[in-house]
């Protein structure tokens, strides 16, 4: 039940993200590295997601040991050079825009989304060390975990410190000759342990001597799994998560240091751990958004299937299967356009942050605008249609035979991590909404309104100039209270503004007929009836705070 949404990722590049301008080369090996990707996901990875669901990984005292096949088709990946496209040349990669090596992870997160955090981690990893990391750490580490034969983990939370990374309290100890003595446990650690690969390297907030309190006092640190000297490195699995979804990703508790023999090296300088991190959560922000992309791609597959198959009532005074029910098609026609316009999102912010690498700096800040959007919208989405996935089943959506629910599942933690969307919407309304005083906010809405035709969309953007407004003159509580309903107004206007022009450019262009035909419909679709529900955010966005506060914690136990 799994097809490589090839068509249409090649649509987005190729007039959304506008790859040939970005690197001919990219333009010219797009199909074969689409084409590749996915003939590779559906051998390799995608037989492998029920089991991943129902059997997943085991935790023993000797660390994590994932389900049969797993290591075989990562080793299939690694071999393949599937994690080198996007990876530094000087470091064994191809150095390929970002925007083309997100599609491979598209179709591979498409087939087993759970399985495809390890490389989604492992790019954060390169990320952070390519800006951050010594030349030596650079030159040791960087070619193992481009071409993934390594792999890499983000190692922030603490079991009395969240989204409050501030009050972490793990402890790097200098040992006397440059390196460290980490000691301290983490949480929610994705792939923190498995036996897919030699060595893991691990990338750990920790606080120095002295340091100050909050997260200024904090550094970064790399530890691997394995020293350069072949050693063990007192790195322990304490034990897995059993969780509600993503069961195919070993979710670990990391102890560090437990018999004082964890030895880290600094990333970034001492008290630079926030700055260097967000190098690697940023990038992560954005491949959550892409996971939504995933997860909501495999749903509607899975969801068109069924409905195409499942005789139920009559059509016409004959048996008809379910797809040709008004309230059926108005589902699947919603999770087609939802799943476009998340991709569409996704796919552009990152075209912006191949232009910024490039130079461009209107575009680098347009992807630091667009990233909060990415994230939470594009996981809301994933949320959204996977939701209706299992409604289309209907009854046998509600059991796990049919895989519908494990979509749902699995979707349910990307809107908590890598930052929940409550603080993907702080981000906007406080650090992103007063870029350039607004300026770069209003730019982006500026070329919106230039380029939009439908009335609706036009009003849609015009009200996000005057939330927009409004909130920039607001007090913290008031923006705070109003940034959830902004975040989605805001991104359903671009989504809106993107998918409109991709209902043009199908109307214009040649190709497969049925292609272009849903294309336009989605586009449709998303612009007449997606774009003015949005509208009705207006009221929220623009309201105070003193109504949330109007009432005493205890109230809500009323």
């Amino acid at each position: 039940m799994f097809t490589p949404a090839t068509a249409e990722q090649r649509f987005v590049l190729e007039h959304i993200v506008r790859l040939a301008e970005i690197s001919p080369e990219a333009g010219e090996m797009m199909d074969p590295v689409l084409e590749g990707a996915g003939e590779f996901a559906a051998g390799e990875w995608a037989p492998l997601e029920r089991l991943g669901d129902t059997e997943g990984p085991k935790w023993s005292e000797n660390g994590v040991t994932m389900p049969a096949g797993y290591a075989d088709a990562y080793k299939a990946y690694v071999e393949g050079g599937w994690g080198t496209i996007g990876s530094p040349e000087a470091f064994g990669g191809q150095g390929l825009p970002v925007s083309l090596s997100i599609a491979v992870l598209e179709t591979l997160g498409t087939a087993n989304m759970g399985f495809a955090l390890a490389p989604i981690l492992t790019v954060g990893a390169i990320e952070a060390l390519a800006h951050h990391g010594t030349p030596e750490q650079q030159a040791f580490y960087l070619p193992k975990l481009a071409t993934g034969e390594w792999t890499g983990t983000m190692n922030l939370t603490e079991p009395q410190a969240g989204s409050d990374v501030g009050a972490l309290k793990s402890k790097a100890e200098p040992v006397g000759d440059g390196t460290y003595r980490i000691k301290g446990t983490k949480i929610f650690i994705s792939f923190g342990d498995h036996d897919m690969a030699d060595n893991i390297v691990h990338l750990v907030l920790a606080r120095t001597p002295d340091a100050p309190a909050g997260t200024k006092g904090l550094s970064l640190f790399l530890v691997p799994k394995v020293r350069t000297d072949g050693t063990f490195n007192d790195v322990r699995v304490v034990s897995i998560e059993h969780k509600m979804g993503l069961h195919a990703s070993p979710t670990c508790v990391l102890s560090f240091g437990d018999h004082d023999d964890c030895i880290g090296e600094l990333i970034g300088g001492e008290m630079g751990g926030i700055r260097a991190m967000f190098t690697m959560m940023n990038n992560a922000r954005l491949n959550v958004g892409l996971q939504g992309v995933q997860v909501a791609e495999r749903a509607t597959q899975r969801a068109v299937a069924y409905a195409r198959d499942r005789i139920q009532g009559v059509r016409a005074d004959a048996p008809a299967a379910i797809v040709e029910h008004p309230d059926v098609r108005r589902m699947l026609l919603r999770m087609k356009a939802q799943t476009q316009a998340a991709r569409a999102l996704v796919y552009y912010a990152f075209g912006q942050l191949d232009r910024g690498h490039a130079g461009d700096a209107a575009a680098k800040a347009r992807v630091e605008l667009l990233t909060p959007l990415a994230k939470a919208h594009g996981t809301d989405l994933g949320n959204e249609v996977a939701s209706l996935g299992v409604q289309v089943h209907g009854g046998m959506g509600y059991i796990e035979e049919t895989g519908a629910a494990q979509h749902f599942r699995d979707a349910r933690i990307t809107p908590i991590y890598e930052g929940t969307n409550g603080i993907q919407a702080a981000d906007l309304v406080g650090r992103k909404l007063s870029m350039d005083n607004g300026g770069t906010l209003l730019g982006l809405l500026a070329q919106m309104r230039d380029e939009a035709e439908d009335g609706e969309l036009l009003r849609l953007i015009d009200a996000c100039e005057e939330v927009a407004r409004n909130l920039l003159s607001s007090d913290t509580d008031d923006r705070l209270a109003a940034s959830y309903p902004f975040l989605t107004m805001l991104s359903v206007a671009v989504c809106g503004w993107l998918m409109e022009e991709s209902g043009r450019i199908a109307a214009r262009s040649e190709g497969d007929p049925v292609f272009l035909k849903m294309k336009a419909a989605t586009a449709r679709f998303y612009v007449e009836q997606i774009v003015p529900e949005a509208m009705g955010l207006k009221a929220a966005a623009m309201a105070k705070a003193d109504v949330l506060y109007s009432i005493d914690a205890e109230a809500f136990a009323a």
